[in-house]
């Protein structure tokens, strides 16, 4: 992604022409998610880092309806490069995203409200969801080396517990996140996921694997199927 750090003014950090400037990305991809039923409600987000900007949805707004002057930019110190003029408040996920960005240099990272995410942490009751031998295992990464799993892998994704504010989640899923170092995503029961990649478009695209096979495996576990191996 180019780099967009030579804005002489705080407007023109979010205000470009250029559809991949991740202002308009991220406005483009809550709509999309919307659609997707994985922020209903205000709640869910995403985040793309570019070089030394940190570009954040804000929170509790009618996600489908953000513009660019609504994000919110930070340094990777997180103190902001510039606030939106209206009185808008920064995503809670904020902590959540720097987890991604400090542990796994993550370029994006995404958080979803999930309903097969939500269904899984209630189906799989302990501390990781489990699944092989399915083709959509092969959009998954290995988080750091970027190495795409194979249909005969099994993905682990760790499941750690809600907390009542959001940003108290971040101690949970960074130890989460430093006990499964090759998961690319962190579940959090009865609440969604926190998915990440080395850039928007890996990050995008893990999610929607991930959503898909949580989706099938909560549909294999409600009629008695093994989501791990193959029957015998």
């Amino acid at each position: 992604m180019a780099a967009y750090g030579d804005a002489t003014s705080s407007s023109e950090l979010v205000s470009s022409p250029d559809p991949n400037h991740p202002a308009n990305l991220i406005c483009e991809l809550c709509r999309c998610f919307y659609q997707l039923g994985w922020v209903t409600g205000t709640g869910g987000g995403i985040s793309i880092r570019d070089d030394q900007h940190v570009y954040i949805a804000p929170s509790g707004v009618q996600k489908e309806r953000i513009a660019p002057e609504d994000i919110f930019v930070m340094k990777p110190d997180r103190t902001f490069f510039r606030k939106p003029a209206r009185p808008l408040k920064h995503s809670a996920c904020t902590p959540l995203f720097f987890n991604a960005y400090d542990l796994r240099q993550a370029g994006a990272c995404i958080h979803t409200h999930s309903q097969h995410a939500v269904m899984a942490t209630l189906l799989w009751r302990g501390k990781e969801f489990r699944i092989s031998h399915q083709e959509m295992i092969k959009g998954m990464r290995v988080a750091g080396t970027g190495k795409a799993l194979s249909y005969l892998d099994t993905l682990v994704i760790p499941i750690i517990e809600n907390t009542p504010d959001e940003e108290d989640l971040r101690e949970g899923m960074e130890q989460a996140m430093k006990d499964y170092p090759d998961a690319p995503a962190v579940l959090v029961r009865r609440h969604g996921l926190y998915i990440w990649g080395k850039d928007w478009t890996s990050a995008k695209g893990q999610a929607e694997c991930l959503d898909y096979l949580l989706e099938v495996a909560v549909k294999m576990r409600m009629i008695g199927l093994e989501t791990e191996g193959l029957p015998v």
